[in-house]
């Protein structure tokens, strides 16, 4: 769905539209969402809580996915999608061991392929205290930023939404040079996560030892 077009759905039927839209583009629909809160469109301690219980929810659902059903033909489809077969699945245990924080961040901000990365994680059966403590950081700093940034835009442009409307171009532009940058960002952090596994598979596996 193009900008311009996810803008003029939330203006026109605002809360009754933006969760199901989260859902959908949740990165996308935070910044436009941020951007309208500076309008009073929405209120900023909504979209907070919102986009943070739909994050950590959807983690939950995925995690949920690869503990009880990681054998699955769907399971088994989500992880092809990062190249994770089932003899990685030892390397990738140690990958969440070693380093959960940047592992959880990594995949994450891997967009297309996140909850692959989470249903690994129920795969593996990683701790759900620790799984949720850096989950709940991540979607903090992910949404958080997005709708701040948002936020900003719309504070910096000033005047009123129609004003927006007006001068979409300029908006699109701005908002499409944000989302490019975001994807930029999930593609540098999957390389790394990529190199990273890669250092991993040069150790030793318990079967091994």
């Amino acid at each position: 769905m193009s900008v311009s077009f996810i803008t003029h759905i939330i203006l026109q039927y605002r809360y009754w539209i933006l969760i199901p839209l989260s859902f959908v583009e949740g990165p996308i629909v935070a910044f436009i969402a941020g951007t309208l809160a500076s309008f009073g469109y929405f209120n900023m301690y909504f979209l907070a809580i919102l986009f943070f219980v739909r994050d950590v929810g959807l983690d939950g659902v995925y995690y949920s996915i690869g503990y009880f059903g990681g054998r699955t033909t769907f399971a088994g489809r989500m992880l092809t999608k990062i190249g994770v077969t089932p003899d990685h699945l030892e390397k990738v245990r140690l990958l969440w061991a070693r380093r959960p924080g940047i592992t959880m961040l990594i995949g994450k901000l891997s967009y297309g392929i996140a909850s692959a990365f989470i249903i690994v994680a129920g795969m593996i059966k990683m701790p759900l205290r620790l799984f949720f403590a850096y989950g709940a950081i991540v979607a903090v700093l992910q949404y958080g930023t997005l709708l701040f940034a948002g936020y900003f835009l719309g504070a910096s442009i000033g005047g009123n939404v129609v004003r927006i409307i007006n001068n979409v171009q300029y908006v699109i532009a701005v908002v499409a040079v944000v989302i490019s940058a975001y994807y930029i960002l999930s593609w540098s952090m999957r390389k790394k996560f990529l190199k990273a596994d890669k250092e991993i598979e040069e150790l030793p596996t318990t079967q091994e030892k």
